[in-house]
């Protein structure tokens, strides 16, 4: 399931990309209405889905050593 949601966000991503990069270039009036409305769409998806995805990355622990635990003189 998750593999499927991320998929999803990778989708969305990809068209968020290709819409700004469209944008870019010249387009007509109508063009940009339509490119700048499925760009807002697109946004929307992708934070609808990421907000029901259950973090993926948790905080771990510092693993870091202090000086007078690891190091010998």
């Amino acid at each position: 399931m998750v593999d499927r949601q991320l998929e999803q966000l990778r989708a969305h991503r990809n068209n968020i990309r290709r819409y700004r990069r469209l944008l870019s270039t010249k387009l007509s009036d109508l063009e940009r209405q339509f490119i700048e409305r499925r760009l807002s769409e697109e946004s929307s998806a992708m934070e609808a889905l990421a907000a029901g995805m259950p973090p993926l990355l948790r905080e771990r622990p510092s693993l870091s050593v202090s000086r007078s635990e690891g190091a010998s003189p």
